[in-house]
């Protein structure tokens, strides 16, 4: 084959290449989004988080599951479906059942994260599970947290600021309202990328991290109580970031 032939059909590849990459890329993202349980504004943060993405230009189709009602003990009937992940770019748990212990019940929630569905998770989805004997969704989480501090407004100290989720997070934002999570362990799989210190003691705990649980990537953050926290831009914009990292984008 004449080598300016040859020539000519890598270059017409490498164009379908980046195309369908590119097309691949601007897809929207397929998320599915579980928020309910007791102690905050679902409605609210739903609408701060979809108005979010928006605003920084992620395409994204949203389903959002809000059952359980608005106590401690809760089991959703969506996760019954035994291919409930399916067709999820990456599943967002902002959810709040703190006394539902059913091992078997956290497993059908776990285990497809574990086979590869990304995860974000955040601020009382650390305490959901809370009570269960199992550990399987503190492995999914990273993080082991049992409690928290009082509200106030915390500053949050950037450990890795040349990671892609805190490219736009300046070091020594002040989350003006909101709870610090007391964690309790940072599992071998995590890494923290901030910190905040308790004002009770002065103990430095994560607040944003990510985690590697079996094939799926996770992001998380213990903040995210107030509705005052979900309009504040730098939290939101967070928020997008971590997403799109955790679902490989």
């Amino acid at each position: 084959m004449p080598r300016t032939l040859l020539t000519s059909l890598t270059l017409v590849c490498l164009f379908f290449l980046a195309a369908t990459t590119k097309a691949a890329d601007s897809k929207p993202l397929s998320i599915l989004l579980i928020t309910s349980g007791c102690c905050h504004d679902y409605d609210f943060q739903t609408k701060s988080l979809q108005l979010a993405f928006e605003k920084a230009g992620v395409a994204a189709n949203w389903t959002v599951v809000n059952e359980g009602g608005n106590g401690t003990d809760a089991q959703i009937d969506f996760y019954r479906e035994s291919d409930w992940a399916k067709n999820f770019d990456v599943c967002i748990h902002n959810e709040c059942f703190a006394k539902t212990t059913d091992a078997d019940y956290i497993r059908t929630i776990t285990g497809p994260h574990f086979e590869g569905l990304p995860a974000v998770v955040i601020h009382c989805a650390m305490h959901t599970y809370r009570d269960a004997a199992i550990d399987d969704w503190r492995q999914l989480l990273g993080v082991t947290s049992k409690r928290h501090d009082h509200k106030s407004s915390y500053k949050v100290d950037v450990k890795a600021t040349d990671h892609p989720i805190m490219k736009s997070f300046p070091d020594g934002h002040v989350i003006q309202f909101d709870e610090l999570y007391i964690i309790e362990k940072l599992w071998p799989s995590a890494t923290a990328l901030a910190t905040s210190k308790s004002e009770k003691d002065g103990s430095e705990h994560p607040v944003i991290w990510t985690n590697q649980y079996g094939k799926a990537r996770v992001f998380g953050t213990t903040y995210g109580h107030s509705n005052e926290t979900f309009e504040d831009k730098v939290f939101l914009n967070l928020i997008v970031n971590g997403t799109v990292w955790a679902a490989g984008k």
